[in-house]
């Protein structure tokens, strides 16, 4: 087992990344759709995502992948594999990962029997809590030493913490309302802390190649401000054009956006709409 790693949750995270675990994605059984939505419960809550990683079914990668999360000190999110059937290998790659030791961790114990207690009121069956099917249950709830439970809203099984690596279910009618309790629960500091926004123009006959040098001047111009852009060539209302554009603090994208503009009027290029996000 790798050396004990020290979780410091109490420091800021400084990006948001996401892992998704599961063969079933990476050989195009499933679709993710943890992305899309992960991007848009950030966005709402004024954050990014910085980055993805797709992982299959393998331990070694899903270790070293957790390996890297805990070393980030990101805050990040790691969707599927947390079951209790032979494919389910995220808790203990957790574990590994971060030097610790499995263990039954006494609140998701208790909700997992509250929910096997449900589940035999609903068939009209007595609670036998000794049934073998019902002490694999319990596996559910073995998580790396020191763990927190994340809450699940619609089965009770909870997910789980480390430092600031979260780990919620792989089906999305559980994950996502995970996801939003981590962050409006743990990371409330975090949320709206500047707005961002993006603002960018259609551009026609331009090669990209001659306007990088305005791109990087208006990156030199304005600090913290990320210039984007976006060939295409067969665009079915634009044709062959670059989407040209500026995002970062909503305070800083107008000036740095007003200067993009003066630099391609300059250049002598048609231009088309233009487009707004925040």
């Amino acid at each position: 087992m790798p050396q004990r790693l020290s979780l410091l949750p109490d420091t800021a995270p400084a990006a948001v990344g996401l892992v998704i675990v599961g063969d079933e994605i990476l050989s195009g059984k499933r679709a993710d759709k943890h992305m899309a939505k992960v991007i848009e419960l950030l966005s709402a809550r004024g954050l990014q995502l910085a980055y993805a990683d797709y992982v299959g079914d393998v331990p070694e990668r899903i270790t070293a992948t957790l390996a890297r999360a805990f070393a980030s000190g990101d805050l990040v999110f790691s969707c599927g594999g947390i079951g209790a059937t032979p494919d389910d290998h995220t808790r203990q790659c957790a574990a590994q990962a971060a030097g610790r030791p499995l263990v039954l961790h006494p609140e998701a114990e208790a909700l997992i029997r509250e929910r096997m207690q449900d589940m035999a009121r609903e068939q009209g069956l007595p609670y036998e809590p000794d049934r073998p099917d019902n002490l694999h249950r319990l596996n559910m709830g073995v998580f790396p030493e020191g763990a927190a439970i994340i809450p699940n809203p619609y089965n009770k099984i909870p997910g789980f913490s480390l430092g600031h690596v979260h780990f919620v279910p792989g089906f999305p009618v559980m994950a996502w309302p995970m996801v939003e309790w981590v962050l409006d629960t743990r990371y409330p500091t975090l949320l709206h802390r500047e707005a961002w926004a993006e603002r960018s123009v259609i551009v026609y006959g331009a090669m990209e190649s001659a306007l990088v040098p305005l791109m990087e001047r208006i990156e030199q111009d304005h600090p913290g401000i990320k210039v984007f852009s976006l060939p295409s060539v067969d665009h079915p209302q634009h044709g062959r054009h670059i989407e040209l554009g500026v995002k970062g603090a909503a305070a800083a994208v107008g000036p740095a956006y007003a200067g993009l503009l003066q630099g391609l009027q300059a250049h002598g290029l048609q231009l088309g709409p233009e487009l707004v996000r925040s």
